[in-house]
């Protein structure tokens, strides 16, 4: 059944959580809305960083390993002392992590214990439409949906989290997220940092109320209030793996840590101090041809980077400090890690990681145009792109299977720009082609007032998917765009 967009809206029942200023926003940047904690904070790096569990399949054959995931409330300790009630996949912020083999065919049963709706996407994904998550695709309250996922593609940081039209926001504040970590042959090959010493960290943003729950705002009244609102909701509390501001023992060697951000509307840029060098290895779509030494790393909200740091450079006693640097005061401390120990490492990091197929452009079927801004929606200002909300009944791509097409993308103010199915290539940033080799991306940061070309092979499925800014509130407020594959 095909439904409009407000009739959608009455059936989820957000209409009127929907309605935002008629003030313009155009030519201006809203300003993100702060929430303070008022509960009593730990000091910084004195909690342990968690790992979360590693979920195990339930079932195997010959072609395909089955998990079961549950969606329910639970009561975990996020700030020492007191209890904070989220909605998690088991339970668990973040979820259970699924580690998974390119090739290798994944089913996961998703059931909703929750009392509302839900829908599970795996962000990076190359998925068939009808397990991709389409945000209208809901699993009600009781029922369940399997998820399934062929992983024809490479190995990769993924991460899978709720997609529920309107509701992505508040439903992923509330802890719907968790790590898919995926390999294949050429990666395990690498000679690489493993086992413990590959470290997956879920960067986000969270406040709390005296009590320790993580309030998610109403929208406000009010043409200010909605305004600020529309900038996106940051917490002042920076979370890794659901811990705040947490610490790890490292020993004197290699290791992989594979970044996620996780938040809302937070942007990170990470850096090292005292300052050492972060050998990036990896993007949202895998291995890098080559290992990029740097010192330090941009994360829009969606993004994912992987990189190698060697804590040999250190002395055991040391504590090094992650930081961000697009950030003052509290929200400037990520995490700690401290060398305890002089240990043996076996890993390395090789000059060549991969092999990076380059797309060319001048193979392009069409150049097609999107502009993320905002205006007005049914006599409201929202996030629009190319002036329309999201519509469930419009298509407005149909881009051939096995067709090479570039996307240009043009922003007002700064939105991180997520698209579904195909990963991409960065052409060019402000008129300006990247240098070096290319590398596979889902996830791309347009800065204020930009442009950037992205170019892709949409391959594997035919069928509806999506593009949106990744900047939750944003896509809450209609900046997602549905294209099919034909």
């Amino acid at each position: 059944m095909t439904v409009t967009r407000r009739q959608a809206l009455r059936l989820l029942g957000v209409g009127a959580a929907l309605s935002v200023s008629g003030c313009s926003l155009l030519g201006r940047t809203p300003l993100p809305r702060l929430l303070a904690s008022s509960a009593p904070l730990p000091t910084p790096y004195t909690v342990p960083l968690p790992l979360p569990t590693v979920a195990k399949p339930h079932k195997t054959d010959t072609t395909t390993d089955y998990y079961e995931l549950v969606q329910r409330t639970a009561e975990v300790e996020i700030l020492p002392g007191l209890r904070t009630p989220i909605w998690g996949y088991d339970g668990q912020f973040p979820g259970p992590t699924i580690r998974a083999r390119s090739g290798r065919r994944t089913v996961v049963r998703v059931a909703n214990n929750l009392d509302a709706p839900t829908v599970t996407h795996l962000h990076g994904g190359h998925t068939p439409p009808e397990s991709d998550g389409y945000p209208t695709d809901l699993v009600q309250p009781g029922a369940h949906r399997d998820y399934v996922f062929p992983l024809e593609q490479r190995a990769a940081t993924l991460w899978y989290h709720d997609h529920r039209m309107d509701y992505t926001g508040p439903q992923v504040w509330r802890g719907l997220a968790g790590f898919f970590l995926i390999d294949d042959d050429e990666e395990k090959a690498l000679p690489l940092p493993s086992g413990e010493r590959d470290v997956p960290l879920m960067i986000c943003d969270r406040s709390f109320a005296p009590d320790g729950t993580m309030p998610y705002p109403a929208r406000p009244d009010g043409p200010g209030a909605r305004e600020a609102f529309m900038g996106g909701v940051f917490g002042d509390v920076i979370l890794v793996n659901g811990a705040p501001w947490p610490q790890l023992g490292v020993d004197r060697a290699r290791y992989r840590l594979r970044f996620l951000n996780g938040s809302n509307a937070r942007t990170y840029e990470l850096a090292l101090s005292p300052g050492g060098k972060l050998v990036r290895i990896a993007g949202d779509g895998g291995l890098l041809a080559a290992p990029q030494t740097v010192d330090r790393i941009r994360l829009a909200p969606g993004e994912r980077v992987e990189a190698v740091v060697d804590f040999a450079a250190y002395r055991v006693g040391d504590h090094v400090e992650l930081r961000n640097l697009a950030d003052e005061g509290a929200q400037a401390r990520v995490m700690r890690f401290t060398v305890e120990r002089d240990a043996r490492d076996d890993s390395a990091v090789p000059a060549t990681l991969s092999r990076v197929e380059r797309l060319d452009p001048d193979r392009a079927a069409v150049t097609r145009d999107f502009e993320f801004n905002s205006g007005t929606m049914h006599g409201h200002t929202g996030w629009l792109i190319n002036g329309m909300p999201f519509d469930v009944r419009r298509i407005d791509a149909r881009p051939k299977l096995g067709d090479i097409e570039i996307w240009r993308l043009t922003s007002d103010v700064a939105h991180p720009v997520h698209l579904h199915l195909a990963p991409f290539q960065v052409l060019s940033v402000g008129g300006e082609r990247p240098s070096g080799p290319p590398e596979w991306k889902d996830t791309v940061e347009l800065r204020e007032a930009q442009t950037v070309e992205i170019i892709t092979r949409f391959t594997g499925y035919r069928g509806r998917y999506v593009l949106h800014c990744h900047n939750l509130e944003h896509e809450d407020m209609a900046m997602m765009s549905t294209f099919e594959v034909v």
